[in-house]
């Protein structure tokens, strides 16, 4: 399969009969707004921030919980070897999350220059946030795998998970590497020593514990909040730079299982795994399997009727399908960004790329009460409408 230039853009497939129907949720990687689309691909509202918004999601009082781009160059507060620690480009850092209103007002801010990837918001009112440390340099030389070139001179960046209160206080935090095994944790050898496991999801299960997803590492676990340690733990040599494990109301994990160091054809496949006996319960994958396929950052959510809602972050494909896995609906993000990921990037530096998207049924809390009749973005409709 190949990628063109002319291809279409916006919807590109509807079967109604079959599909969950609601609201897209979407934000472009590189840019400043999310959007909320219909099931006919077409605008019904937005949300903005100055700030940029890379990835983001609705609370149930219809509040834009946000991921913004990364903090300044200069951060007054930090050191200079500090700053040069900040991770930049493609390694989706942000310098706060941002709750917004419907009308993009922000209402409540955590800003800290080593935010990155992912958040949650607790029960209790808490968020969980995702935060780099510098890991410390004796432990950092014996972390295994990964190639250098030099520039990192021995730093290596760990994960924390942060549970931060309305006024900004940590309550707690889970230090990754205080709980992962030299010998079975090791970086894939395609990939760089700046970070020992790039942890790109933060979820929680319904006992209220951590499921994380190493990106370096090949691996996605449950962590018990109580020890800090894994209750489960899986993926090396069975997937490759996996994204976005969700705890499913049957026990399952599904996630989307990238492939791009995978032996034999890259391709990527969306699964759902029984941690009870990890075997492989469902699986969807392109034909041929390259025509499916994404590098970096996407996602899948299991919807209310078991379809299953794809992001395929690189070329902005979001798609549904069905259990037997046929697609009932499909469309391709038109809007760009600036991309700021090395590899996927482009020579213009634009890119269509979304980070991870979620469908919202009409009678979803955040949507009651809210005008979301799309002749209020008419002009925005008409101008990205099929191509």
């Amino acid at each position: 399969m190949g990628w063109s230039t002319h291809h279409s853009t916006g919807l590109i497939h509807y079967a109604p009969q079959n599909s969950y129907r609601g609201y897209t949720l979407l934000a472009h990687v590189g840019g400043h707004d999310a959007k909320l689309i219909d099931m006919e691909g077409r605008i019904c509202h937005t949300w903005h921030s100055d700030e940029g918004i890379g990835y983001s999601y609705l609370l149930p009082n219809g509040h834009l919980l946000l991921r913004t781009g990364p903090a300044a160059e200069e951060v007054s507060f930090l050191t200079r070897p500090e700053r040069d620690l900040l991770p930049r480009g493609g390694r989706t850092a942000a310098g706060a999350i941002l709750e917004l209103d419907w009308d993009s007002n922000v209402v409540w801010a955590h800003r800290n220059p080593f935010l990155h990837h992912d958040f949650e918001r607790l029960p209790n009112g808490n968020t969980l946030v995702l935060v780099w440390q510098s890991l410390p340099e004796d432990l950092a030389a014996t972390v295994n795998g990964g190639f250098s070139d030099g520039s990192t001179q021995g730093q290596m960046l760990g994960d924390v998970v942060q549970e931060v209160t309305p006024g900004g206080d940590v309550t707690n935090e889970w230090r990754s590497w205080e709980h992962l095994n030299l010998e079975e944790d090791t970086i894939c050898f395609l990939e760089g020593r700046q970070e020992w496991t790039h942890q790109n999801t933060l979820n929680v299960t319904k006992d209220g514990d951590l499921l994380v997803s190493f990106r370096q590492t090949d691996t996605i676990g449950i962590v018990d909040r109580s020890s800090g340690e894994f209750s489960w733990k899986w993926g090396p040599g069975e997937i490759s730079h996996q994204h976005n494990p969700t705890y499913l109301e049957n026990g399952h994990v599904l996630l989307f299982d990238n492939g791009p160091h995978r032996r034999g054809v890259c391709h990527s496949r969306i699964i759902e795994i029984d941690p009870n006996d990890n075997q492989i319960v469902w699986e969807y994958r392109g034909d041929p399997p390259i025509s499916f396929f994404s590098y970096h950052i996407s996602g899948a959510e299991r919807l209310p009727n078991g379809n299953t809602l794809i992001c395929e972050g690189a070329p902005g494909r979001i798609f549904e399908v069905t259990p037997a896995k046929d697609i009932v609906w499909e469309y391709i993000n038109p809007f760009t960004g600036m991309s700021g990921y090395g590899v996927g990037g482009t020579v213009s530096g634009y890119a269509n790329s979304v980070f991870r998207a979620h469908r919202y049924g009409p009678d979803h809390p955040a949507l009651q009460g809210r005008d979301l009749d799309p002749e209020n973005h008419a002009n925005l409709n008409r101008l990205y409408s099929p191509a």
